[in-house]
């Protein structure tokens, strides 16, 4: 049973096998993205708090299609839409699933960590973020609506 996010293992955008222990010490900011949701915008705030904060603070983004589909594309489609679009310089990971039976099982463990409005185990959309401390505990959950400006200024209390 995993005691952190640092125990597990991910695939990254390519495809390749990515421990997050690599980021112990670090605070990270995980978000399940999307490319064709209303809060896609918030791909440039993700990127300038990982540019402003990026010695202490790691934002992973994890591409997930199942909210209206908003995450059609492939692993190639993805990097580039970010990349031309957002010029998006922190790290990207294989598609996946938040909710349901194929869940990942580093979402079933944040989720189980900080649950939802409601006390709602289920994520709600696209662009929900979750604050990890640097011993690899969920802190805080957000909602999509949570700019990551605001959530950067939660983050400067913390460093």
């Amino acid at each position: 049973m995993a005691q952190s996010v640092f125990d597990y293992t991910v695939k990254d955008i390519d495809g390749k096998d990515v421990s997050l222990s690599q980021y112990k010490g670090k605070f990270l900011l995980i978000v399940n993205v999307a490319s064709k949701c209303g809060f896609t915008p918030q791909y440039k705030g993700l990127e300038q708090l990982f540019e402003d904060l990026k010695d202490n603070v790691v934002v992973l983004g994890f591409p997930c299609n199942q909210f209206g589909a908003q995450e059609p594309g492939d692993a190639e489609e993805i990097k580039n839409f970010c990349s031309l679009t957002y010029d998006v310089k922190f790290p990207l990971f294989a598609k996946i699933d938040v909710n349901g039976p194929k869940a990942s099982p580093l979402y079933q463990f944040l989720k189980k960590q900080k649950r939802g409005l409601l006390g709602t185990g289920m994520i709600k959309w696209n662009f929900t973020k979750f604050l990890i401390n640097r011993e690899g505990q969920v802190v805080k959950r957000y909602a999509p609506n949570d700019k990551p400006e605001d959530i950067k200024k939660d983050l400067s209390k913390l460093l």
